[in-house]
């Protein structure tokens, strides 16, 4: 049993090596061949490496490329997270921060286009889809995402507003550096970026589950063998068509685990009818893993 924890830990960690390796190069991929060409900023950290990279090459004798203005910026936020989170969520968040910096650093830029609108659209999808991958394997690309679990595990409240502050003042900086319109279009390119996140990290994402069976205390065992979620049960139902007994069973699960979810059903009663929909909001208790 030992052996098999051994071997599966290892796995869990070459694959979330193997995708800060991915994130490494999608985001240097955003910044070298579409945001620094466009003269678009990107969020968090990252947006603010690109104006120091911007304003010391205009202003101060040397100037700070935007892969290490990434890294010096991160350091302290690997010292809170050492002390506040854990230490292999910071030693993972060190190496995808490391890649991404020696990534943009090495990659040399290839500016397929200079038009602001394409390069907004085309970075933030680039850098969103790696941040969602990021994120789907547990791994933060730090900056204020280290700064978002500290203060909602101090205080249970969260960062949004911190964020909305962080990214206005980089927004209002492109205006004054390249000009207003260049600002609207690094918001163009924000809202992108949230957007592809959304799309590639589903594990927020919420659906009530209904399923109709027979069976139901096989269901039930599978479906939390599969995944750690909570069950209302409503028995003595009865189908219209051939008015057999029948157990209804509700959960809500994420879209992140469907796949387990269809795996759980088939094992268990491949004749069980299951209604998936999206929920608006949950009220109380819903588990999250922890990061």
């Amino acid at each position: 049993m030992d052996d098999f924890g051994n071997l599966f830990k290892r796995h869990t960690y070459i694959t979330k090596a193997s995708t800060s390796l991915i994130y490494g190069i999608l985001v240097s991929i955003a910044v070298n061949f579409f945001w620094t060409p466009g003269h678009i900023y990107s969020s968090g950290m990252t947006g603010f490496a690109q104006l120091l990279n911007t304003i010391s090459n205009r202003s101060l004798p040397v100037t700070i490329p935007t892969g290490i203005g990434l890294f010096i910026l991160n350091v302290p936020l690997f010292l809170l997270a050492w002390r506040s989170i854990g230490k292999e969520f910071t030693a993972f968040t060190f190496i995808t921060v490391l890649l991404s910096s020696l990534m943009i650093q090495m990659l040399n830029p290839i500016p397929l286009t200079h038009d602001p609108i394409i390069c907004a659209i085309f970075g933030g999808a680039v850098n969103g889809f790696g941040t969602g991958l990021a994120l789907r394997n547990g791994i933060s690309t730090g900056g204020l995402d280290i700064l978002g679990i500290v203060i909602r595990k101090k205080t249970g409240k969260s960062i949004g507003t911190i964020n909305i502050a962080f990214n206005s003042i980089i927004v209002i900086a492109a205006g004054f550096l390249y000009g207003w319109p260049y600002a609207f279009y690094s918001v163009l390119g924000l809202l992108v970026n949230a957007r592809v996140i959304d799309m590639t990290y589903t594990r927020q994402h919420q659906m009530q589950v209904m399923i109709i069976t027979d069976r139901p205390n096989t269901v039930i065992d599978s479906v939390q063998n599969h995944m750690r979620r909570g069950i209302t049960i409503v028995n003595d139902v009865e189908g219209a068509y051939r008015h057999e007994s029948k157990t209804i069973l509700f959960t809500v699960i994420s879209a992140f685990e469907m796949s387990e979810l269809e795996a759980a059903l088939e094992e268990s009663d491949p004749n069980a009818f299951a209604s998936v929909s999206d929920t608006v909001k949950i009220l109380g208790r819903f588990y999250e893993p922890k990061p």
